[in-house]
């Protein structure tokens, strides 16, 4: 495919990232369709249960009011960005990136060297970040968790919060986001980690939401080869950070 220079430079910056694999993107409604799918529709991996719930008009708006609400209670929820290790420049992944908040807060606390790029297959969504978001750091694109159009290793970053309890195959999805993520970069994941406590609030969400045991994150985390293992728990929700094992020669992330 043709990179495309008629964008703005967070989009043009994944459409390389994309180029790599052949992809060429849908441009509509602010964001980047890698599926080039109707608005409003889902993949075929997430196509039933919850996902295809978010992927609605009326997904999309409960979606917002229960963001609104669990930001409100919950402030456990919220993003500790000073404990992310951010990288200074290169692009950040958002995975699961809904209405794109999490995304707006990752450029701000990154710096101006980077680019955030949210990932979401919800497309009302995802027009609704593009449309809320003026950064030009950030992009948004309509992708499947499960099989992210990046090539290994491309990304500086990966950061998802309150997705991977949604996700059907959460393995894969993790799979997934370690895949893309560069040798010595850093990937951070935000679950709820009880059925106890505030948390119970997202029970009332449709569908089916897995609730995680405090040992099991981390214990995926090093099934999956990632080193440098650290949790924090902030109320009912767990964060857990790992690092990719650098390529031979090169410092592990501190």
């Amino acid at each position: 495919m043709t990179v495309r220079t008629d964008l703005p430079p967070a989009l043009r910056r994944a459409t390389e990232l994309l180029a790599v694999r052949g992809i060429d993107p849908l441009v509509q409604d602010g964001y980047l369709d890698t599926l080039r799918q109707p608005p409003g529709s889902v993949a075929d991996a997430e196509g039933t249960g919850i996902q295809a719930f978010w992927a609605s008009k009326a997904g999309a708006g409960f979606y917002r009011f229960a963001q609104a609400l669990v930001r409100a209670v919950l402030k456990g929820s919220r993003t500790p960005t000073e404990w992310l290790v951010l990288p200074s420049k290169g692009v950040i992944l958002d995975v699961g990136s809904g209405l794109g908040h999490v995304t707006g807060v990752l450029a701000d606390s990154a710096g101006g060297d980077v680019v955030v790029l949210g990932v979401d297959i919800s497309a009302p969504m995802l027009a609704r970040a593009a449309r809320a978001c003026t950064d030009s750091r950030v992009g948004f694109l309509l992708a499947d968790a499960g099989r992210l159009p990046f090539d290994d290793g491309c990304v500086d970053g990966v950061v998802s919060t309150a997705v991977l309890q949604l996700v059907a195959d959460r393995a894969a999805a993790l799979a997934e986001m370690v895949r893309v993520l560069r040798p010595g970069g850093v990937l951070t994941v935000m679950i709820p980690s009880t059925k106890h406590g505030p948390a119970k609030l997202m029970s009332a969400l449709p569908g089916g939401v897995h609730y995680f045991d405090d040992d099991e994150l981390p214990g995926m985390f090093a099934a999956h080869g990632l080193t440098d293992v650290h949790v924090r728990r902030k109320g009912s929700f767990q964060w857990v950070r790992g690092a990719k094992n650098p390529a031979p020669g090169n410092a592990p992330v501190r």
